[in-house]
């Protein structure tokens, strides 16, 4: 197993002390695409959300700031991030605002039509099925929601050597629409566009809109 491959390893599923640190350069590496992922969806102060690989927990803590009179749950399969976003929003959690689970995303723990709004940023590459996952999305999130999803582009991504196969499925643009549209999303709905985040770091905003009325998707998000 090379370093390259053990890095991409704990990207997918961070553990022990390598995945603690793990999720310290997540918190810097996610900043913008978590802020740009986050202003897309136009949390409402009442809004119920999910998190899918919510990692270290900064976009939980910034979503909660968004929502007062709502709720936010996270869902991630890494016991080291579990304990560091439950460290991180510890006072939201105390308050009955916050909820995390370490749990699967193939097969989510929550009741049909749930959720306003969802969020997954920089976590498509590592699901198995994604297509179950986006089916499962499509469950939760209630008529009229909103499921915004960063990820980098694959342009931008095979020039990284921790990005192999053996742990990444990488995406472009048409990949992503593509994906989303086999998850049981209307292609009607789905609108991706291009985001420049860093020097030689370019990625993709996906936002959807789960409506069953007709919808006219804007450029900055549902």
């Amino acid at each position: 197993m090379t370093i390259w491959h053990t890095i991409g390893q704990q990207l997918k599923s961070p553990s022990g002390f390598a995945g603690r640190l793990t999720g310290s350069l997540m918190r810097i590496a996610n900043d913008k695409p978590n802020r740009l992922a986050v202003d897309a969806l136009r949390i409402g102060c009442r809004d119920n959300v999910l998190e899918l690989g919510f990692g270290p927990g900064h976009a939980i803590e910034m979503m909660a700031s968004r929502t007062p009179a709502g709720t936010i749950c996270g869902l991630d399969q890494s016991a080291v991030m579990l304990e560091q976003a439950e460290r991180r929003n510890q006072t939201a959690i105390e308050e009955g605002r916050v909820f995390l689970y370490r749990a699967a995303f193939e097969s989510l723990p929550f009741a049909k039509a749930c959720f306003d709004k969802i969020l997954a940023v920089n976590v498509i590459y590592f699901w198995r099925d994604p297509l179950a996952v986006l089916r499962e999305i499509r469950r939760v999130l209630r008529p009229g929601g909103c499921l915004s999803i960063y990820a980098t582009d694959a342009a931008t991504m095979r020039g990284w050597k921790f990005a192999g196969p053996e742990t990444h499925r990488l995406y472009g643009a048409d990949e992503l629409s593509e994906i989303l549209h086999g998850g049981g999303f209307d292609p009607n709905r789905i609108f991706v566009r291009n985001v420049h985040v860093a020097r030689r770091v370019n990625g993709l905003l996906a936002t959807v809109s789960a409506s069953t009325k007709p919808m006219r998707l804007r450029a900055n998000g549902c």
